[in-house]
C-alpha cells in the first residue's frame, strides 16, 4: 500500500465523516468538518513544505 501523506489522509477522513454527518442530514456539522479538514490539511502541507526546506 503507498504511503499517503498525513495532509491527504487528514482530508479524505474529514470529507468521509462529512458524508456521514450529511446522509444524517446535519448539514451545518458537515461543513465545519470539511472546513476544518481543510485548514488542517493546509496546515499540514505547509508544514512539510518547510521541513523540505530546512534540509
Amino acid at each position: 500500500m503507498e504511503n499517503f501523506p498525513k495532509y491527504y489522509t487528514r482530508l479524505f477522513n474529514g470529507i468521509t465523516d462529512a458524508l456521514k454527518a450529511m446522509e444524517e442530514q446535519n448539514y451545518i456539522k458537515a461543513q465545519d468538518i470539511l472546513i476544518r479538514a481543510q485548514q488542517d490539511a493546509e496546515e499540514m502541507y505547509l508544514d512539510d513544505g518547510d521541513d523540505e526546506e530546512t534540509e
